[in-house]
């Protein structure tokens, strides 16, 4: 299992990790088997999309926060509550088979670490099985 750094750089963004966890991948010499990335955070969640066009960024951002604007008739007190609805509809994980020493992604999907109450420093973890 390893934990990774990152820095994000608004309150809310989408921040292709694809590359790092492929890294990663490649680094545990596993031909077949599973990938496992795990966000530790209440404010931020990771998802897999589509990473070649960054207009679906964009428009998922604004869709959340549409659907979960930042001001709202929240109680909690940290004035945060939006983030932590965004990261729970989202999720704090994601699993992604492994074949032949390589993430078996389709041909447009990436995977995203999603901020929702940022910029801060983050962690994720990837935990890479064999199957």
């Amino acid at each position: 299992m390893k934990t990774r750094n990152i820095q994000t750089e608004d309150r809310e963004s989408f921040t292709d990790i694809t590359g790092l966890i492929e890294k990663e991948v490649k680094a545990s010499g596993l031909a077949e088997g599973i990938c496992h990335v795990f966000v530790p955070h209440t404010t931020a969640a990771v998802t897999i999309n589509e990473s070649a066009d960054p207009d679906v960024k964009r428009d998922i951002l604004r869709t959340m926060e549409k659907i979960v604007p930042w001001k709202g008739d929240y109680r909690h007190l940290e004035g945060n509550s939006a983030a932590h609805i965004k990261a729970s509809l989202l999720g704090a994980s994601v699993t992604v088979p492994v074949r032949d020493g390589k993430l078996f992604l389709g041909t447009w999907q990436g995977i995203f670490f999603c901020e929702f109450d940022g910029p801060r420093n983050r962690k994720f973890v990837v935990q890479i099985l064999n199957s």
